[in-house]
């Protein structure tokens, strides 16, 4: 499987690579400017009734391009660590790889509790409970999209490392 996995790459490794930073930059890319440029104009919405309502549809839309990119993100790193064969090379590079590795899924493991916060937060809504709603994706604004951007950047940086070498 090994010798598969490293022929595919060698046969394909820019297409490979240009799928594994396409990911990250929707991924991250998307983060930002929800977070930054999005939700503020959110913000501004006085109709909360509204103001919900286009938040829940951005995030559900935004989660589920996020979905695709994730698995492509997590096949494409596997081609890579295998084709480029990092287990083998300086060991301070492959620990950048396992590095990445636990920033990514750190990431993912955010993101599938923010996807089930904003499912939720959507029940909640269409019940009529606003606050509920709201408590439930308070802490996506507050902590977990800034967190999430922060590790997604450093990941980048990472990868520019490993790319570098």
């Amino acid at each position: 499987m090994k010798e598969v996995i490293i022929d595919f790459f060698n046969n394909n490794a820019n297409m490979i690579l240009f799928i594994h930073v396409m990911g990250a930059m929707v991924w991250v890319g998307g983060m930002i400017a929800i977070r930054f440029a999005v939700h503020p104009v959110l913000q501004q919405i006085e109709d909360s009734n509204i103001r919900l309502s286009k938040t829940l549809n951005i995030m559900k839309n935004f989660f589920n391009i996020v979905k695709v990119f994730i698995g492509l993100i997590v096949l494409s790193a596997v081609f890579m660590a295998v084709g480029l064969g990092f287990k083998e090379s300086d060991p301070m590079l492959y620990q950048v790889v396992h590095i990445k590795e636990a920033i990514w899924t750190i990431m993912t493991i955010l993101f599938t509790i923010m996807y089930l916060r904003r499912n939720k937060a959507e029940k909640y809504f269409i019940s009529g409970d606003l606050s509920g709603a709201k408590e439930q994706l308070m802490p996506l604004s507050k902590w977990m999209i800034p967190l999430n951007i922060a590790l997604g950047l450093f990941a980048l940086i990472l990868g520019g490392v490993l790319r570098g070498f």
